[in-house]
């Protein structure tokens, strides 16, 4: 590869904005989550310990435990950790010298503490995939001072970062096949997939219009494009990797505005950069410079390039039309596609193709390591060159011990393959583990279901004889009723109902603290599920009975003239997932009790100290407001704050130097007779050129 001192700016900025999204939603919804009168109250979760800190520390390792010392609540402290984040990653985001290995560091600990006491709604796959690239940022990103200045083993350390969007992405594809429903294998997965994915938008209703040709077409491309293309990233040809970079941000932004997957397409974009050099990204920043004339040398080897590009193109599309026996109709002028293997053939290959595919990666990590050394050989100068192999020494062993550590979830895919890891390598995971340095993916996969998408409606009662429907701001609800558009603001309480939709209550314990919040009507909770009081039914009296119910969505199909649905969504009740219940309700109580929600310790008075009164004064402000408009707000700031800078720096350019002289001497003014004596002083110095007597010289 080339130089990659932009793309490595482009990532290290994009985990800081992605930090940033991440911490400014939690902070909108923690008093309703885990605030004294939430859902699952963090102090509930935060031991109670007369130790040493650092005995609890070790022991339940969250920054958590220092609220105490600033005389702050669970809560104060969770709040004062997202705020010290969202100041943290705006700075990253907007200052270039604050995107430093210390900086990124910070932000994984403030973001692991949170993770701690977090359980079901800071326990989703983009958590885990945020804290080991937030890791990753801390090992690629300058140690100090942040900066595009390149350092002779960057590219080593910058490597982790495509290896682990290999791991993403060929892990999704094995997850389909081996481990997901019929659905993948008829190849009509996206024919569900817009209705039932978490959080569909308004574009998955069209999407699932599309004809059903189309869309098993579409799951051919996928599957080619999460098994087969990621192997390209390693490509030594640099089209190969431009092409693959092109096709998975495709994928992402796809996923991004119809499913609402924020952070998880958001993070596998900032990985999608490690494909990129230097020049690329000039080259599509600027204008483009003229391409000097090649050698008979460098001809011949862009024609063999060409030639292996081609053949790999070729090669790609040939198999996603054998194994898929792709044909084409031209009666009905469609695509018709079968996947021709079985289950059992792709878990052969599969097993075939895990340990070539450690290889591949062993062997472009040695090509950077190499080229890393002989660059540090080639430095100048005798203590220059000592410091970067010692540099690089000490990288490349990180580096080395990082991907190591990686071969343990990734090779969990295949289980022969896993029994080969070293006895050494499998304990030092199982040491990391806990703190999200490694995570595995593609290992757990939900099946997709054929026949419509769970949901869970919950319904309030005064007397229990009219029932009202309580509608979330961000689920499905009444049919008539659009689906929301709410990137980049990611709101945890109604992606963990889509995940209990899945399940029983039993699975999800939080969901009794939710009814129980609903009944005694908490403004705090309620304003998780509508923050317009207009729209939630029990605004001014909470209900006094309250149930939920599970029943099956589907998209409604398309008129016939083409116009905008009149509704969105079709619906029929399928059981009872919740029954019954009121404030008191022996039952209700057994339940929170056997989930962990009872009072355990007395709650804590609201802090009087400067720091808690700052963080009450910051909440009075933000609690108004929607967590959508929050970050809408601070991409709106950050977006202003980014074009003036750019506006600065053109305006500055476009400054002329000072002439030199003396200080406050004006320039003089070109003259008619000035530009005569400068052209007959160009006509002497030729005359004189072309003198023998210079010639002879």
């Amino acid at each position: 590869m080339g130089e990659i001192g932009l793309p490595r700016g482009m990532f290290l900025w994009s985990v800081a904005a992605i930090y940033l999204f991440a911490f400014a939603s939690l902070y909108v919804q923690i008093p309703g989550l885990y605030g004294n009168e939430g859902i699952v109250p963090v102090r509930l979760v935060v031991p109670q310990s007369e130790r040493p800190l650092l005995e609890q520390l070790q022991a339940f390792p969250t920054l958590l435990l220092l609220g105490p010392q600033l005389g702050l609540s669970p809560q104060q402290a969770m709040e004062l950790l997202c705020l010290l984040g969202v100041l943290l990653a705006l700075g990253a985001v907007l200052l270039t010298s604050l995107r430093n290995s210390l900086v990124f560091l910070c932000l994984w600990a403030l973001y692991f503490s949170l993770g701690q006491v977090g359980h079901d709604f800071l326990q989703s796959q983009w958590d885990s995939l945020l804290l080991e690239a937030g890791f990753l940022a801390v090992v690629v990103a300058p140690l100090l001072c942040g900066g595009s200045s390149l350092r002779l083993h960057d590219p080593v350390t910058f490597w982790l970062t495509r290896w682990l969007l290999f791991r993403v992405t060929f892990g999704a594809g094995v997850a389909k096949l081996a481990r997901g429903g019929s659905e993948w294998w008829s190849l009509s997965a996206l024919s569900h997939v817009f209705e039932s994915q978490g959080s569909p938008t308004p574009l998955a209703w069209y999407c699932h219009q599309l004809p059903v040709w189309l869309l098993r077409l579409g799951v051919v491309v996928l599957l080619e494009a999460q098994l087969v293309v990621p192997f390209l990233f390693f490509a030594p040809i640099r089209c190969l990797r431009l092409s693959a970079f092109y096709l998975q941000v495709l994928l992402q932004l796809g996923s991004l505005l119809t499913g609402n997957l924020n952070v998880m397409s958001l993070l596998t974009i900032a990985l999608c950069f490690s494909l990129l050099d230097d020049e690329h990204v000039r080259s599509e920043q600027g204008p483009k410079k003229k391409k000097k004339s090649k050698t008979w040398m460098q001809f011949i080897g862009s024609l063999i390039s060409l030639i292996l590009e081609l053949g790999v193109f070729a090669l790609i599309i040939y198999s996603a039309v054998e194994l898929f026996q792709l044909r084409i109709d031209w009666e009905q002028k469609i695509v018709t596609s079968k996947t021709k293997f079985t289950q059992q053939q792709f878990a052969d290959v599969l097993k075939l193709v895990t340990v070539p595919s450690i290889w591949v990666g062993v062997l472009s990590l040695t090509w950077e390591v190499v080229a890393a050394m002989l660059g540090c050989v080639c430095a100048r100068g005798f203590l220059s060159k000592l410091w970067a192999l010692f540099q690089w020494a000490v990288f490349t062993a990180l580096a080395a011990g990082i991907f190591a550590l990686t071969l343990v979830p990734y090779t969990a895919m295949e289980n022969v393959s896993n029994s080969k890891i070293l006895p050494e390598v499998r304990k030092a995971y199982n040491m990391v583990e806990p703190y999200g340095l490694v995570g595995a993916y593609g290992i757990e996969h939900k099946s997709l279901t054929e026949d419509g998408r769970p949901e869970i409606v919950i319904e309030g009662s005064m007397d229990q004889q009219k029932w009202t429907e309580i509608e979330f701001m961000y689920r499905p609800g009444k049919e008539s009723r659009a689906p929301p558009l709410v990137t980049p603001y990611q709101p945890r309480l109604d992606w963990e109902l889509w995940e209990a939709a899945h399940g029983s209550q039993e699975d999800s314990p939080w969901f009794t603290g939710l009814m129980q919040r609903l009944l005694q009507g908490k403004r705090d909770v309620v304003r998780l599920v509508q923050t317009d009081d207009a729209q939630y039914p029990f605004s001014q009296t909470p209900p006094t009975f309250i149930r939920a119910g599970l029943y099956k969505y589907w998209f409604t199909e398309e008129s016939q003239d083409g116009s905008q649905p009149q509704q969105w969504w079709r619906r029929h009740f399928v059981q009872e997932f919740y029954p019954a219940v009121r404030l008191g309700d022996p039952e209700l109580e057994s339940m929170l009790r056997s989930h962990g929600l009872k009072e355990k310790h007395p709650i804590l008075a609201v802090s009087d100290s400067p720091v808690g009164q700052a963080l009450e004064l910051v909440r009075d402000q933000v609690s108004p407001l929607s967590g959508p408009l929050v970050l809408l707000a601070l991409v709106a700031t950050v977006a202003s704050v980014c074009l003036v800078k750019s506006m600065i720096g053109q305006k500055a350019k476009g400054v002329p130097a000072e002439p030199k002289g003396k200080k406050g001497k004006e320039a003089q003014p070109v003259t008619e007779k000035s530009k005569g004596k400068k052209d007959n002083s160009e006509e002497r110095a030729q005359d004189s050129e072309r003198s023998p007597r210079k010639r002879r010289k």
